[in-house]
């Protein structure tokens, strides 16, 4: 299997990064992540088409904390295998589990949005002792219902489309504006289409029958959530035309639920994360610390 490293020239220009790098291998891979402060451990997950970059602005805010974001595999800083069916649920599932087993990772406070939630929501379920907490960000945890036309349509564009742009992709699913600088840092893992092969995998992975790789670790992880006595905090935004209103599913489905009801992040699309990262970042601050949330009241 041939394996790519994007040249790191392509990253030296990008704004609001300044973290250093780490590394971990996962067979022939090496697999890039952030690690900033100290303290108890916050895990937190990228998913379609971007990278550890997305929680850039958690950190400052979050700076009392161990602030971990890797990048997944064929994304960001971390390497790329050639082929996008050699991309699978279970490589980034092991990938992840070699990864908390590298750094040693227990009592973690888990952040996840979109496949950061289908991946690492089934990590929770698999191996629940070592997590303390968890934040739930416009995700879902599919079983393998028939997809909706337009969920294959993103599929066919992601899996063709010459000139897939992660810049783009975020730039349309985003409420508000995103600047020409930030797409650019979405696009710099990917020089050419050969690097890509990781973006074009991930909508191709979404199962749509029960059969289907993943689903029963998804099962599980609804099954285990549905007994979650520890923390949970939900926030989606109000803006995503796919996981708003998905929000009420884990709310109701896990009994540690923070609040009557779920907290909504106005004016935000697809990445949250992006519109509104000192805001999300507030709430899981004051969450960790066992403040008072509003939709405590």
């Amino acid at each position: 299997m041939e394996v790519l490293k994007t040249d790191p020239e392509r990253f030296k220009s990008i704004p609001d990064f300044p973290y250093q790098e780490n590394y971990v291998n996962f067979g022939t891979c090496d697999m890039h992540y952030i690690d900033e402060g100290e303290g108890e451990v916050i895990l937190a997950l990228h998913g379609e088409p971007t990278w550890s970059y997305l929680y850039r602005k958690f950190i400052p805010v979050l700076k009392d904390y161990r602030f971990i974001a890797p990048d997944m595999l064929g994304f960001g800083k971390s390497d790329k295998p050639v082929g996008w069916k050699n991309y699978t649920f279970d490589l980034h599932f092991r990938s992840l589990k070699n990864f908390i087993d590298k750094l040693e990772l227990n009592d973690i406070t888990l952040i996840v949005q979109d496949w950061g939630g289908l991946l690492g929501l089934s990590l929770l379920g698999e191996y629940p002792e070592r997590f303390k907490r968890v934040v739930i960000l416009n995700t879902f945890l599919p079983k393998g219902k028939k997809l909706p036309w337009y969920f294959r349509l993103w599929q066919l564009y992601a899996r063709y489309h010459p000139a897939l742009s992660a810049g783009r992709i975020v730039k349309f699913a985003s409420f508000g504006k995103i600047s020409k600088e930030v797409r650019k840092a979405y696009d710099s893992p990917f020089p050419s289409k050969k690097y890509k092969d990781g973006a074009k995998a991930f909508p191709q992975l979404v199962p749509s029958s029960p059969d289907d790789e993943g689903v029963d670790r998804m099962i599980k992880a609804r099954k285990v959530l549905s007994e979650w006595n520890k923390p949970a905090l939900i926030m989606f935004s109000d803006k995503d035309p796919v996981f708003s209103g998905l929000e009420n599913f884990f709310h109701k489905l896990i009994p540690g639920s923070i609040g009557k009801k779920p907290i909504i992040i106005k004016g935000a699309g697809h990445f949250l994360q992006e519109e509104k990262g000192e805001e999300i970042a507030g709430y899981i601050d004051r969450f960790m610390k066992g403040e008072k949330l509003e939709s405590d009241s």
